[in-house]
């Protein structure tokens, strides 16, 4: 029964913090225990799949398909730990840069609230629950985002609940269409009754669907806008948060989808998918370069490197796929690490915008090392985790003989590097702008988690090795989906 403790402890935590949300040093201290626990009971689960194969459950007693499925296979695994690790960091990080106004109106509890809906999805077995796992991410995430009530946080809220609000109704509509042509919405009896099916029409109508939401959650191109319009409003905690879990989220499910449910005119949905990938990579990298602002950057980053792991599900071999959740990983880590080292630098200096911000090198020397680290982390730079992910992607695309994609993949890369040096430049290197009269201090709490999660990104370039293997196996279950029918079907 641990399978059912990443969901049932994030939401016994938020009742402990909503009702002690007046006490502000045990919420902080409470927060960073929780996330701990939390990560060390993902682990756990993680070990015991790698172990002894996919982990299935139903907690109503109800046999498969018939009651609520619960499923952790690799891969859901090694995104639960992820996630939970990450919220370690930002917990730590948060009270150096979330106000007592904000932490004490529930800032805390929708944290939580938002981990529970992000490992819900990971390990659901049906889709309607899957449907209320995003719904409890989006309102977490919503209330985050306009809590503290700012006019541009309240544009930000509106613009990021509308266009998810969106999603959500293809998402049900998806979801009646398929249940009324199969009678059924455990995602592993969908997938075998799909096939020995005959009618593939309506079946391509309902993926089609599905994939045009999760493209919204995702953020992949043309459904990207409403990211960049939001990710910058919130305080960094919160924006580092959403960088490191919520369009992760939408990765996988596209991930879980493809592998489960696509069984008619695969080539097509190859080239959709590696289309859409390729679109999403470049024109996400085209428009980080074009900003001056370190948050929006970054966010449009965020866009590009999305392209990458769909890319790996548009290859669909077991290298593509481990190449694509390594990456995920390494961007999971490196990605939140460059948003917190983004908030230094405004603690530091008072500014995001890259023309009121200088000589950071020469002042502090550990601030430019602590960003220096994931961005060439994503920009691909041996020994880093990012060069391990692309390279992965990069083999399996010739493996595939994809060669377009994996053009695009080394393109890309190139235009990361630049968008990063260019911060770099910009605020480390140059001298120090005449109308800076004085520097602001870093709050402890925030350096302190911005280097244990610099640490953990060198860690995984480091032990990259073992984290491969892991990845591999991982990508061995994805493209063998009778791996996930059997083990909830007990077959």
């Amino acid at each position: 029964m641990i399978l059912v403790l990443p969901i049932i402890l994030p939401l016994l935590f938020m009742v402990v913090l909503i009702f002690t949300r007046r006490w502000l040093a045990f919420q902080q201290g409470f927060s960073i225990f929780a996330s701990i626990m939390l990560t060390f009971v993902s682990f756990l689960i993680l070990i015991d799949v790698q172990q002894n194969g996919i982990l299935a459950i139903q907690p109503g007693s109800w046999d498969a398909p018939y009651g609520i499925t619960l499923v952790a296979d690799l891969f859901s695994a090694i995104m639960m730990t992820t996630t939970s690790f990450v919220g370690i960091i930002v917990m730590i990080y948060s009270p150096g840069f979330i106000d007592k106004e904000r932490q004490t109106a529930g800032y805390y509890p929708l944290v939580y609230g938002l981990l529970m809906g992000v490992n819900g999805a990971f390990i659901t077995g049906d889709l309607f629950n899957l449907y209320v796992w995003y719904e409890v991410m989006l309102t977490s995430s919503f209330v985050l985002i306009a809590l503290g009530g700012s006019a541009e946080q309240l544009r930000g809220s509106i613009k990021y609940v509308t266009i998810n609000f969106v999603a959500s109704i293809f998402f049900v509509s998806a979801i009646g269409i398929l249940y009324g042509q199969v009678g059924t919405l455990n995602m592993a009896d969908l997938a075998a009754k799909m096939r020995t099916w005959d009618e593939p029409m309506y079946i391509n109508s309902a993926l089609m669907l599905f994939f045009i939401a999760f493209s919204v959650k995702s953020a992949l191109v043309p459904f990207f806008f409403w990211l960049p319009a939001s990710y910058h409003t919130p305080p960094m905690a919160i924006t580092a948060l959403f960088a490191g879990t919520l369009t992760k989220v939408g990765v996988y499910t596209m991930f879980r989808f493809y592998s489960l449910f696509v069984v008619f005119d695969q080539q097509f949905w190859t080239i959709f998918i590696l289309t859409l990938a390729g679109l999403t990579m470049f024109i996400g990298v085209l428009m980080a370069a074009s900003q001056f602002d370190i948050r929006k950057i970054l966010s449009f980053h965020i866009i590009s490197q999305v392209g990458y792991m769909i890319m790996g599900l548009g290859i669909f071999t077991a290298t593509g796929i481990a190449g694509a959740i390594f990456f995920t990983v390494h961007n999971m880590l490196s990605k939140t690490n460059t948003f917190l080292a983004g908030g230094l630098v405004y603690q530091q200096s008072g500014s995001y915008d890259l023309k009121y911000l200088g000589g950071l090198y020469k002042a502090k020397p550990f601030l430019a090392l602590l960003f220096f680290i994931p961005a060439m982390s994503l920009a691909g730079i041996p020994p880093l985790p990012g060069f391990f992910g692309k390279f992965f992607l990069i083999k399996g695309g010739f493996e595939a003989q994809q060669y377009f994609i994996t053009a695009v993949a080394i393109l890309t890369g190139l235009f990361t590097l630049f968008s990063m040096v260019k911060i770099w430049n910009e605020a480390y290197w140059k001298k120090e702008p005449e109308e800076v009269k004085e520097r602001g201090k870093v709050h402890p709490s925030a350096l302190i988690a911005t280097s244990l999660l610099a640490a953990a990104v060198i860690l995984m370039g480091i032990f990259a090795g073992p984290v491969i293997d892991i990845c591999l196996q991982a990508g061995e279950q994805i493209v063998n989906p009778e791996m996930y029918i059997n083990a909830v079907l007990k077959r």
